[in-house]
């Protein structure tokens, strides 16, 4: 069964959490802190509800903690402060999806249900895309360069997997949006740019030149052989 974590100090909150979570066929564990959270987040965990306001710090600044664990967990922050700028920096350090409190269940358990299948990337044939020296593997989440491991966050990670599904085509900032970031408008943020000249520069010092800009239209994934 697996399992879903829900970081909230509020007990109602959580058991409203909780029972949509059951209702997915998903295990909840509740913490109330944000230190037990964070203890907690390297363990198997699927998705992580993450509050913001919670005793010991906001959810959203942990959030890099909780990486350097080694979680690959789904993030899906909840939380109260909901207005469009705080919605904006919690997706652009990292989270996975936002969702404002107070929440419809029925909505909740969609989000939740998205993350779940985000969090199971589509299995090709032999597992595995590669580009000349360039490798994905689906089942691992991991790039490689010439055999040599290339350390991607989740996010960047489901950033090169949509380039290589769409390889050789123009990738335009709004599609990587609604197709990576899940946001059906433009923030009006760099967060695109930021996530894609990271993933970039890492695959730049590798020795892979996979990633090339379409001035004025958006970006292009042509994997070259590394040099």
């Amino acid at each position: 069964m697996d399992r879903i974590l829900i970081v909230e100090d509020d007990p109602e909150t959580a058991e409203a959490v909780a029972q949509e979570v059951r209702a997915l066929g998903c295990e909840p564990v509740w913490l109330a802190t944000l230190d037990e959270g964070v203890a907690a987040s390297s363990q198997d965990f699927r998705v992580i509800v993450l509050d913001r306001m919670l005793p010991g710090g906001d959810g959203v600044e942990a959030m890099a903690r909780i990486r350097a664990g080694g979680s690959r967990a789904m993030i899906l922050v909840l939380s109260a402060l909901g207005r469009a700028a705080q919605r904006v920096e919690g997706l652009e350090k990292g989270a996975d999806d936002y969702l404002p409190k107070p929440f419809e269940p029925e909505e909740l358990r969609a989000r939740l249900r998205a993350l779940l299948r985000r969090g199971t990337i589509e299995v090709l044939d032999n597992d595995l895309l590669a580009f000349g020296d360039l490798e994905i593997r689906l089942k691992a989440r991991t790039v490689h360069v010439r055999r040599a491991h290339v350390a991607v966050s989740p996010k960047e990670f489901e950033l090169i997997t949509y380039f290589a599904r769409n390889a050789g085509q123009v990738v335009t900032r709004m599609q990587l949006l609604e197709n990576v970031w899940k946001l059906h408008f433009d923030p009006g943020t760099n967060v695109v740019d930021v996530h894609v000249g990271r993933l970039r520069r890492k695959l730049e010092e590798a020795g892979s030149a996979a990633i090339q800009t379409a001035r004025g239209e958006g970006y292009v994934f042509a994997p070259l052989k590394a040099g």
